[in-house]
């Protein structure tokens, strides 16, 4: 199968948003929460906030470690939709594309939220 430039943009928009998916969406938290501990400090503001620090041994750790890495789990991300759309082009498509449309979404809401703050 050839790869052409639309592809290869809608399988970016894909993993982009994948990997958006695992490291940072609220929805996917409960994923990622047997890998990491949590730490609470007061901040010089009086303000609590929340550390995930990931877990200290084992598989648990180098998930931890995975997933607390943008650029790790973006590799994996784009590995897993890449052999999808190889695969199984029938059943990957149509998953890849709301990936991707949804990637689409994300980059124009930070383009918005950043021109409203001008």
């Amino acid at each position: 199968m050839k790869i052409t430039v639309l592809n290869l943009f809608i399988l970016s928009l894909a993993s982009f948003r994948l990997t958006r998916l695992f490291v940072y969406d609220k929805i996917t938290e409960f994923i990622r929460a047997p890998f990491f501990d949590e730490l609470t400090e007061e901040n010089e503001d009086g303000e609590m906030e929340v550390y995930y620090l990931p877990k200290k041994s084992g598989v648990r750790r180098f998930l931890g470690e995975l997933l607390s890495c943008y650029w790790c789990t973006g590799i994996w991300a784009a590995a897993i939709i890449v052999g999808l759309f190889y695969l199984y082009p029938v059943f990957s498509t149509p998953v890849i594309l709301i990936l991707a449309v949804a990637g689409i979404a994300a980059i124009l809401e930070l383009i918005v939220q950043y021109l409203l703050e001008i």
